[in-house]
C-alpha cells in the first residue's frame, strides 16, 4: 500500500539522530561532527504540521570542536532529552568527554536547557561515540552504549546505577527494555540481563533535595550479570560462508512474550563480482520467563530487502514495525505477521541514520546523512487489511442475496 509522504531538504546539515518530544514535534540531531567541514552541529525542534510540513521552532549550536548528537531519546511527559555528543577532540585527548547531555525544552518558548552532563565512555578511543541511548517503557532507567561497553543510568538524575560494563562479543549497535529485562544487541549475540525487582515499578522516590534514594536500586554493587545468551541464528536458503550479524533488538511495547531482532547477512562474493550480495532479515521471537529465567525461541523470519538494514523501530501500539535500508528505501511491517505493508523506494540519498515513530504512532520520521528528513503519515489500517474488511463484507451480502433467492 502507498502511504503519504514528504521529504524535507536541508542545507548543509547531515541527520543523525531525532526523538519526539510531543506527538506533533520532533527532536533532531545534526551537523558536520568533530571534522573540520565548516558545517555546524545543532538540536533542532521542529513542529509536524498534519500536512507533514516542517515548521522550526528552535535550535541549539552545540561549542565549537564537540560532535554532532549521535543518538538520542526523549520523555515527552517531561519534556527533556539525552543525546551523544562527544566533547571537542582536546578534550578527549585528555580523557575528559562529557558524552551523555541532558537538556529540557520549555513548552512554550521552546528553548533548549542543559541540565546535566555525565562521562560514560571508558574505551578511551578518540573514535568511540555514544551510538546508543535507549530509555526504559516507565521513564526510569537508561542505557548508554558505546562501541564495546554500556552503562545502566538513573535518567532523572543522570547518575550511573550500576558499574559500567565492557562487552567482548562483538560491536554494540542497540539496546531495548522492558520492566524487568535488558536486551542488548551487539554483532554476534543478543546478550540478556535481569533488571532490579523494583524496577516495574514507579520512578525513584526523592528525598526533598531531589536526590535519589539508593535503597530503590535493587542491584548488586557489581553490577548486572547476563542470564541469556542468544546467537546468531541459521537461516534457511542463505549459501554456506555468509557472515552474520545482528543489528537492532526491539521488545514488544506491549506484549511481554515478543522479542523482534535484525539479522544483515552478507553472501560469499561471487567470482568476478566487485562486492558481495547481501540481505536483511527480520525475526519474531517468543519470549519465556518462568523463575527468572528467559528463554526465546524464533516464531518468523522474514527477508525484507536484498541489502542490509540501518535503521529498525517498533511503534509503541506494538502494531508496526519499521526499517531503514542501505539502499535508502524506508519499509513498514506488520509486527504480528512481518508483512510488508508499505515500501518507499529512495526515501533518502545517501545513508539512513536514524527512524522513529510518534508516541501515537501516526508518523514516521527518518534521516539521513544526505541532509534530509523524511516524514510519512501512517494510516489507521493498511491496504491490505481494509481489503480483507471488503472482501468479508461482499461475501455477507452474497450468502444474504442467496438465501433470499432460495426462499421463493
Amino acid at each position: 500500500m502507498r502511504v503519504q509522504h514528504t521529504a524535507h531538504p536541508f542545507t548543509a546539515f547531515p541527520v543523525y539522530s531525532c526523538a519526539f518530544i510531543a506527538d506533533d514535534q520532533v527532536l533532531v540531531g545534526g551537523g558536520g561532527g568533530a571534522s573540520r567541514t565548516g558545517i555546524k552541529n545543532k538540536l533542532r525542534l521542529f513542529r509536524v504540521s498534519d500536512d507533514r510540513q516542517l515548521h522550526m521552532l528552535s535550535e541549539l549550536e552545540l561549542e565549537k570542536g564537540e560532535d554532532a548528537p549521535m543518538s538520542m531519546t526523549a520523555d515527552p511527559q517531561g519534556r527533556t532529552l539525552v543525546c551523544g555528543i562527544n566533547s571537542s577532540p582536546e578534550r578527549l585527548e585528555r580523557g575528559e568527554n562529557e558524552n551523555c547531555r541532558k537538556f529540557s525544552v520549555s513548552a512554550e518558548e521552546h528553548k533548549f536547557a542543559n541540565l546535566a552532563t555525565c562521562s560514560t565512555l571508558t574505551s578511551g578511543s578518540l573514535d568511540d561515540y555514544q551510538r546508543v541511548t535507549v530509555l526504559s517503557p516507565n521513564g526510569r532507567y537508561l542505557v548508554i552504549a558505546g562501541a564495546h561497553s554500556f552503562s545502566l543510568l538513573d535518567y532523572d538524575a543522570l547518575s550511573l546505577v550500576t558499574p559500567s560494563i565492557h562487552v567482548s562479543n562483538g560491536e554494540i549497535y542497540d539496546a531495548t527494555l522492558s520492566s524487568t529485562h535488558l536486551v542488548l544487541a551487539t554483532s554476534s549475540k543478543l546478550l540478556v540481563y535481569a533488571l532490579s525487582t523494583h524496577a516495574n515499578g514507579e520512578k525513584h522516590n526523592k528525598t526533598s533535595e531531589g536526590a535519589i534514594l539508593q535503597s530503590n536500586l535493587d542491584f548488586p554493587p557489581e553490577g548486572l550479570h547476563v542470564i541469556r545468551t542468544i546467537d546468531l541464528p541459521s537461516i534457511s536458503g542463505v549459501p554456506s560462508g555468509s557472515s552474520f550479524a545482528f543489528r537492532a533488538a526491539r521488545l514488544h511495547p506491549v506484549r511481554r512474550d515478543t522479542l523482534y531482532s535484525v539479522v544483515n547477512v552478507t553472501l560469499p562474493r561471487a567470482k568476478h563480482a566487485k562486492l558481495a550480495k547481501r540481505r536483511a532479515y527480520v525475526l519474531k521471537w517468543r519470549i519465556t520467563e518462568k523463575d527468572g529465567s528467559f528463554d526465546a525461541c524464533i516464531e518468523t523470519i522474514r527477508k525484507v530487502c536484498d541489502g542490509n538494514l540501518t535503521c529498525f523501530d517498533v511503534s509503541s501500539d506494538g502494531r508496526l514495525l519499521a526499517f531503514g535500508a542501505s539502499d535508502y528505501s524506508l519499509g513498514i511491517l506488520d509486527s504480528n505477521t512481518l508483512t510488508l505493508l508499505s515500501f518507499i523506494l529512495k526515501a533518502h540519498e545517501f545513508s539512513i541514520t536514524t527512524l522513529r515513530f510518534s508516541p501515537t504512532s501516526k508518523l514516521l520520521v527518518s534521516g539521513g546523512v544526505d541532509s534530509s528528513l523524511h516524514v510519512v503519515s501512517i494510516p489507521e489500517v493498511f491496504g491490505g487489511r481494509s481489503w480483507s474488511i471488503v472482501v468479508i463484507f461482499i461475501i455477507a451480502i452474497l450468502v444474504i442475496i442467496i438465501a433470499v433467492l432460495m426462499r421463493r
